[in-house]
């Protein structure tokens, strides 16, 4: 313990390697955050934040967001194109937009627009619900709006009545019929609207989202398809309508090569269509801006092998090159970044509310007369001690295990027996595991122990709620104790949350430079909150959660920083989770039907005797109680 220092805590868990400058380790051990880039010298003591929260009588598992962090990325991303755009002599202009399906929430989507409003920085939508919210909350009329995804005629007229509320509303056409149902809308409206063509690259991207490009993507046009787009608009007198070139070769772009490939090609095929005669003013290079999520700067899938200003200087200067070597105007160039503006802003904090350890069970293994001659086998090598090689040891304590299990399904061994031998085999993994030395690990088996007596720490939360990407994709998020980080983390352990599904749980952590399926943490201390973080979810996980196990989405509490208030931060607003009652409807239960079924079961008892009235009634109140709760553990 006394050897144990931050740097090894750091070390650990990569704090500095994945926090961007806005997550750090303090002294203290608790977990601190820079959430203004401009004020580096505000810091915030996470664990006072959780502190704070706890006194308010607000419950955990909560989601923290840190909105200044927001303002960060918005203002870093726009500033970082405006320095490399002064710097190359580029004629363009940096004309942002930020995907809302990346975090469709009102507040991230207000607080996104308020940060880039000096910026003339604009919104993304990719379906009808999302148009309709960017129509409201876009309302720069120099900040694009543009428009992906598949449309019907709906899709396209609100498109259109975008165009004649004077926005500047970019239709990107992603197959020919859509320009075929927006020719006679625009006409029949008398609106004259702004297209963009959406190109299927040829440059294939790597990673998960791999199938994004390439001749098979699910979006796009093909060159030859771009051409009859280009002659259709000849035909209607509209060729002067096109006004941007957009793709998009996948989500999480880690390698900077195909970033620069993808580049490329897109300012070339560019190029040539402003020589084949089209008014082309944008360029939309549109998203893929990674997270170094693991921190190893690489070409992970969690991971980038580059920097922000890397990125920007390969796009501005990669386009430049191209457009002077066409000789034709420089495009304002347009990036769609979700992920790399939301995804640090957000963490999803729980405590831990119990411990499961293979080798933690008590039970009286003391002998009997009578029994088998395996359970005493096992208790003689559990007495043995240090008389045998440890692998010599493990290997006669797992052929004992078996044999007994086998025992048992033949009916040989009585319950009682079993569950002597099963307690003293675990046992015996322990006590090998402690004796182990650099010389006896390099043996494979004796490696495994280790993982083998891991614990598992369950956590007040569902994983299909609040991280669905780790479930569904294997994404590796950080996983950090909010505090104590000063102290050496002694057990060995998984993340459960609190569904009843096997899938429920954290596989895969960032350990050092390595990816693991365990990760250390502290001893918990009876009386005493151990609460955890999973940081890094506000990109898409706080918006793709399902409602497995009918858990609902978790209380959000909004923290600003201000270097007046105590400890640099002020809780804004909280917003109440997902009561009970709601998610029910959600599903279609009548609650009030409900409530009043039970209540007359209550009565129904009451009536016979079988309940006191006073006690029918406080079942009555507290089953109502429990509707209008939380759908997460209440921690007492």
């Amino acid at each position: 313990m006394s050897d144990w220092n931050i740097d090894q805590a750091e070390e650990l868990y990569g704090v500095n390697r994945w926090g961007a400058g806005y997550f750090s380790i303090g002294e203290n051990g608790n977990i601190q955050i820079r959430p203004n880039h401009r004020l580096p010298d505000v810091t915030i003591d996470m664990k006072e934040v959780v502190d704070e929260i706890i006194s308010e009588g607000i419950q955990f598992p909560a989601v923290i967001r840190f909105h200044d962090i927001l303002r960060s990325q918005v203002e870093i991303i726009n500033e970082t194109f405006g320095k490399q755009i002064e710097e190359a002599n580029y004629q363009g202009q940096y004309c942002g937009v930020f995907p809302i399906k990346v975090n469709q929430m009102r507040e991230v989507v207000e607080e996104i627009m308020d940060a880039g409003e000096p910026y003339n920085y604009g919104l993304e939508a990719g379906s009808k619900p999302e148009l309709m919210a960017v129509m409201a909350y876009n309302d720069n009329p120099e900040a694009l709006t543009i428009l992906n995804g598949y449309k019907d005629k709906d899709y396209l007229t609100l498109a259109l009545l975008g165009r004649q509320l004077k926005r500047k509303m970019i239709i990107v056409i992603e197959k020919f019929s859509e320009l075929e149902m927006l020719i006679p809308l625009a006409k029949q409206m008398g609106v004259k609207p702004m297209i963009g063509l959406r190109s299927k690259m040829m440059v294939k991207s790597s990673g998960k989202w791999a199938g994004s490009s390439g001749d098979r993507a699910k979006f796009g046009l093909s060159i030859a398809e771009i051409l009859n787009v280009i002659e259709r608009l000849r035909e209607e007198d509209m060729l002067h309508c096109a006004k941007l070139l957009h793709f998009h070769i996948g989500s999480q772009l880690s390698d900077i090569r195909k970033i620069k490939e993808a580049v490329n090609e897109g300012a070339r095929l560019y190029a040539k269509l402003v020589l084949e005669g089209m008014p082309l003013e944008y360029l939309d290079i549109g998203g893929g801006l990674g997270i170094d999520y693991d921190g190893t700067s690489t070409t992970n899938d969690s991971s980038r092998n580059y920097s922000t200003e890397e990125y920007v200087a390969d796009v501005v200067w990669g386009v430049k090159q191209i457009c002077d070597l066409e000789k034709v105007p420089h495009p304002n160039l347009v990036s769609e970044s979700g992920r790399a503006m939301t995804a640090h802003h957000s963490c999803v904090v729980t405590n831990i509310v119990g411990e499961m350890k293979p080798a933690g069970t008590q039970y009286d293994i003391s002998a009997s007369s009578d029994e088998h001659i395996l359970v005493k086998n096992m208790r003689e090598l559990h007495s043995s001690g240090d008389q045998f090689h440890p692998q010599e040891r493990y290997n006669d304590a797992a052929g004992y295990k078996q044999n007994a299990y086998e025992a048992f399904k033949l009916g040989i061994l009585s319950l009682n027996e079993m569950a002597k031998l099963d307690t003293m085999y675990w046992q015996i993994l322990a006590d090998i595991h402690h004796s182990l030395d650099k010389d006896t690990y390099v043996m494979q088996e004796l490696e495994e122990l280790e993982d083998m007596l891991a614990s598992q720490y369950l956590c007040n939360f569902s994983v299909f709620q609040s991280a669905a990407d780790t479930w569904a994709i294997g994404q590796v998020l950080p996983v950090v104790p909010i505090s104590r980080l000063n102290e050496q983390p002694e057990v060995r352990c998984s993340i459960v949350d609190i569904t009843c599904d096997s899938d429920g749980k954290l596989s895969k952590y960032i350990e050092g430079t390595d990816i693991s399926d365990h990760i250390p943490m502290h001893n918990l201390r009876k009386g005493e909150d151990y609460h955890v973080g999973l940081f890094l979810t506000g990109a898409y996980q706080d918006v793709m959660g399902d409602m497995h196990n009918l858990f609902g989405r978790l209380t959000e509490v909004h923290v600003y920083c201000h270097d007046d208030e105590p400890g640099d931060f002020y809780i804004e607003e909280v917003v109440p989770g997902t009561s009970a009652e709601k998610v029910l409807q959600t599903m279609q239960y009548n609650t009030e039907y409900m409530a009043k079924t039970v209540k007359k079961q209550i009565d129904r008892q009451v009536r016979k005797g079988s309940l006191a009235p006073r006690e029918g009634v406080r079942w009555t109140n507290f089953y109502e109680h429990c509707l209008a709760g939380s759908t997460y553990l209440r921690v007492e």
